[in-house]
């Protein structure tokens, strides 16, 4: 036995004896003495708990390069895909309001955002949805709105309908209700239905809906008005469907007058029935489904909240 070889049998049972390096290190090192005291690969394999061709691979870099194989070469991944000007145009983009953009929703989500960006014709970005979060929580700019302790410019009401077989929603902006109001909504959803057939029409307990002229009109044209309970908005399977407008259009916003916010209303349903089965708006109507519920007790699928002892 040369002393080389001596020396690197002695280096290898210190490694194994003393257990305190690194595990990569101690394996391979259990994988040489093992080979070395006359043991076949499979049983080797089996005694660090390895696949065999990577024991076969190891004892090979020991005939070649000696104890340089106990040290894993690790390579330093892919190349990035970002550089810094990708990224100082993704956080512009984040932190650009919505609607400069051409998007009818006030805030992003980082599933939106990435789409957006491996959409843009004019600079595609292709970032996955963790490096999105992870570049856009490093920035951690946060949007400040000024309080609006004051209404002068008055409220405005949106009259929305929901066609629950065709998943469509539509809807207008007024400064106010009434029986009118009510009535042009109806006709929008008779006209949804053209071939003649039965609708029915769910509706609160407001009174302009309960005008005898809005029943005779249903009568006459095969409408039925299902009233639902008072406060039991719960009770309204269409409810759900008007959350994500609240969330991705008035919430976080700061628009100078209703004209414009109502651009804005009347521009997320077409976004939304485009793209009615976004994940962010089924997220969003589940989340609205379970505060609606909430107020009532009951939890999705209809089963009661459980009782604390």
């Amino acid at each position: 036995m040369t002393e080389k070889v001596r020396q690197e049998g002695q280096k290898l049972q210190h490694i194994v004896r003393r257990g305190s390096t690194s595990s990569v290190r101690f394996r391979r090192a259990m994988m040489l003495l093992a080979s070395a005291g006359g043991s076949a690969v499979p049983v080797i394999a089996r005694l660090v708990q390895a696949d065999e061709d990577t024991v076969r691979d190891v004892i090979h870099n020991f005939n070649e390069i000696g104890l340089a194989c106990l040290d894993p070469r690790w390579a330093g991944g892919r190349p990035r895909l970002l550089n810094r000007d990708d990224e100082d145009f993704v956080v512009q983009t984040a932190t650009t309001r919505r609607t400069v953009l051409g998007k009818p929703f006030t805030r992003w989500s980082i599933r939106k955002l990435a789409d957006h960006l491996r959409r843009n014709r004019a600079r595609p970005v292709f970032i996955g949805r963790e490096a999105l979060r992870r570049l856009l929580a490093e920035q951690n700019r946060p949007e400040h709105l000024p309080a609006t302790y004051r209404r002068t410019h008055s409220i405005t009401y949106f009259h929305g309908c929901y066609s629950v077989g065709d998943d469509q929603m539509w809807g207008v902006n007024r400064r106010c209700k009434g029986i009118d109001h009510t009535w042009a909504a109806l006709r929008t959803i008779r006209a949804a239905r053209p071939d003649g057939a039965p609708i029915y029409v769910i509706l609160d307990n407001l009174s302009a809906h309960l005008n005898w002229r809005i029943r005779r009109w249903a009568t006459r044209n095969k409408g039925e008005l299902c009233f639902t309970p008072t406060y039991a908005s719960w009770a309204n399977p269409i409810e759900a469907h008007f959350g994500p407008l609240q969330q991705f259009t008035l919430a976080n916003s700061n628009r100078p007058n209703h004209s414009v916010q109502t651009r804005a209303l009347h521009a997320y349903p077409r976004w939304r029935n485009q793209n009615a089965r976004h994940p962010d708006v089924l997220a969003a109507q589940r989340r609205e489904r379970a505060r609606i519920r909430s107020e009532r007790g009951i939890r999705w699928g209809g089963r009661p909240l459980p009782i604390a002892a």
